[in-house]
């Protein structure tokens, strides 16, 4: 795929999507969450370029909603399928879902909405998603006490750009090499020209390194699993949650003999992470919780045995009768107070008492092995003192095994658990990505049951047997300021166009957002509020609300131009108007939406012209249109009852004639009586 080729993706954000591993695939694949792992590439951005790849592949250029009130009708159709999620990522991810005029479209967003709707929002299942989040990649580790080693300048430049992890040094010859394993835990040589390299140190020749970067540098795969830990115990729990509900994620029946087990097994997924620490050092190996803590607390140690020693030593000294000799009390005033000599001919049993307490106490301390006890002993010895002294050069060198036997340890800990881990990085990937993709379903799904959906037909405009328009049964608006449970249904079908006549109030308005909402999530491949519905596939959808007053000449003349250009466009569209009489006055408006209707008459478009003016508009048509009707039913109690279903072919009558009606009911008279035959 050629990526600059996606609608909205120009140089730079195709250069950031190169970043990704296989980034066609990703694109191409919809995975908001993925495709946001791009440098620079957000969620928002994501979706975008998501449903640019989606366009791409069904060939689908077209622009579906061609005016700003039909946006409208999308965004809030959007907001409340958004409302229904529980993550940010569906969130997001409902924003690849657009309204298209192309087939293919539609049938896939269709199959993938009807699985949708047959989820169960069970709320433990929703319960465990609040936790789940897209996987993120971890800030690059250092690795020190290991370096890249070659003498190749390609290999140098590609080995820093594949493994920034690690330091990569230019070596010419095995001196070189035998200088860096001095420096170094740990030098991996990438060039074949220097096996059989017999240097000292943990040297290796390996020059497949750079293609098993999970063996060169685990730190890098146990960095992502840390990074992720609490990401991928979430989706775990998302997964167990959806199978104890009976509704696993896979979508699978266990009983059809289908897989409903989640891609990675989650018990061994859990024993590798609980071996892992929060930073991606190794966690629960108890050989290297001993070496680690036996370096970081020598230093102590060594002090707190010397006082050990001293403690032994000056308990003896009290304890003993010492006779002092002139000369030897004369040397002592001579040397500053030395006791080298006197301990060593009057106190050399306790001396050695001494020490041999302060190695045992440092060998206790930190849980030294033998051999490392038997290295730790030079640490006390030599000629006797007090206050005991320690011989720092040993210090040293217990300290240098100490930390080799640590990092071996570490090393190949971390070999072990990214070895593991190494065959679960993909899996997780589509562990984490199923959950998500859970709670866009789930979202689907809570929409439908909210507001009694039904999967409509979406028929093709070309198809001989399909009727052209919309035909809505027992639709209800959830944008309606009221409960869901008290809106009265409508059933309405329209083909060609059509004039709606009705009351002030009579639920004119609320129709056309019910006819545009049900078309908009149609063609989104959406359940759309309804019984059931049938929808053309239009090619462009055109709301126009109600304007706010009459309009001065230059507004009206670029109106018309609105409508002017409408009706030179292409077929397939549908067109939705709210009382344009109001832009001009009335004689002038009734003659100018008969041109509108007449134009798009012949081009066959699907019309519905809301109006008060349906008689007088009528009239000045040269063809005959149709005129649809809200029904009132009359006045109870000063208050409208109205059947909101519009009647085929009736002009509904306006209120000032059903108030005139009830007059001349109630109070008769011959001038009530005139009044109304004027209607």
């Amino acid at each position: 795929m050629e990526l600059e080729a996606i609608p909205g993706v120009g140089a730079k954000t195709a250069a950031a999507l190169r970043e990704l591993d296989d980034p066609a695939a990703t694109v191409e694949s919809g995975d908001v969450a993925a495709i946001a792992r791009a440098p620079g590439v957000n969620e928002a951005r994501a979706a975008r370029i998501a449903r640019g790849a989606i366009r791409r592949r069904h060939d689908d250029d077209g622009r579906v909603l061609a005016t700003d009130r039909a946006r409208e009708l999308y965004r809030e159709a959007i907001d409340l399928l958004r409302e229904r999620t529980v993550t940010d990522y569906a969130a997001k991810r409902l924003e690849t879902f657009y309204p298209s005029a192309s087939a293919s479209r539609v049938a896939e967003a269709q199959a993938f909405a009807a699985e949708a709707t047959d989820r169960d929002p069970d709320p433990a299942v929703r319960e465990a998603l609040a936790d789940c989040a897209p996987l993120s990649d971890p800030p690059t580790v250092r690795v020190r006490d290991r370096c890249l080693a070659t003498a190749d300048a390609e290999t140098l430049a590609r080995a820093e750009a594949e493994v920034p992890e690690l330091s990569v040094e230019t070596v010419e010859d095995a001196r070189d090499v035998s200088e860096l394993g001095r420096s170094y835990a740990s030098v991996i040589v990438l060039d074949e020209s220097f096996a059989g390299l017999d240097v000292e140190g943990d040297v290796s020749v390996r020059p497949d390194a750079l293609e098993n970067p999970a063996e060169t540098v685990p730190e890098r795969l146990l960095a992502f699993f840390a990074e992720n830990r609490e990401r991928l115990e979430a989706a775990a729990a998302v997964h167990e949650a959806a199978a104890a509900a009976g509704d696993p994620v896979s979508g699978s029946d266990p009983d059809d003999g289908g897989d409903a087990d989640p891609p990675v097994d989650l018990d061994r997924l859990r024993d590798a992470l609980s071996r892992l620490d929060d930073d991606g050092t190794i966690a629960g190996d108890a050989e290297l919780d001993r070496l680690t803590a036996a370096v970081d607390d020598l230093d102590a140690a060594v002090s707190t045995a010397a006082s050990v020693a001293d403690d032994r030593l000056r308990e003896a000294i009290r304890e003993r009768d010492v006779t002092i000799e002139g000369t030897d009390f004369l040397s002592l005033v001579e040397q500053g107070a030395r006791v080298d000599s006197l301990l060593d001919r009057e106190l050399a049993d306790e001396y050695d008492a001494a020490v041999d307490a302060a190695r045992e106490h440092l060998a206790d301390a930190l849980r030294l092995e033998p051999e490392e006890a038997e290295l730790a002993e030079r640490v006390f010895g030599g000629d006797p003192s007090f206050p005991v002294d320690h011989d720092e050069s040993a210090v040293s060198r217990v300290r240098t095994e100490l930390s080799a036997a640590r990092d071996r340890r570490a090393a190949k800990l971390k070999a072990d658990l990214a070895s593991d881990l190494g065959d679960l990085r993909e899996p997780v990937e589509a562990l984490v990505r199923d959950a998500l993709e859970l709670d866009v379903e789930l979202a689907i799904s809570r929409f439908a049951r909210d507001f009694d959906c039904a999967m409509p037909d979406v028929v093709d405009p070309e198809d001989a047997d399909a009727d052209a328009g919309f035909r809505i049964e027992g639709g209800r608006s959830p944008l309606l300021d009221v409960d869901f449970a008290d809106v009265e249904p409508v059933d309405y079908a329209v083909s060609g166009a059509t004039l709606l006549s009705g009351v002030n109030s009579g639920g004119k308005t609320s129709t056309l957002d019910l006819v545009a909402l049900v078309v908009v999530l149609a063609q989104m491949g959406l359940p759309v509020p309804a019984e059931s519905a049938t929808v053309e596939r239009f090619e462009e959808i055109h709301y126009y609300a109600k304007s706010q007053g009459t309009l001065d000449a230059g507004a009206f003349e670029a109106t018309l131009r609105d409508f002017g250009d409408l009706v030179d466009g292409a077929d397939g569209r549908l067109v939705l108007v709210d009382e344009l009489e109001s832009i001009t006055e009335p004689g002038a408006s009734a003659k100018i939406i008969a041109g509108i209707l007449e134009a798009l008459d012949d081009q066959d478009a699907t019309a519905v012209f809301v109006s008060h003016l349906a008689r007088e508009i009528r009239d000045a048509a040269e063809f005959e249109i149709a005129v649809d009707g809200i029904e009132a039913a009359g006045l109870v109690d000063g208050e409208l009852r109205v059947n909101r279903s519009p009647k085929k072919g009736h002009l509904a009558r306006s209120t000032p004639e059903l108030i005139v009606e009830k007059l001349a009911d109630d109070r008769g008279g011959e001038f009530y009586g005139d009044l109304l035959e004027k209607f």
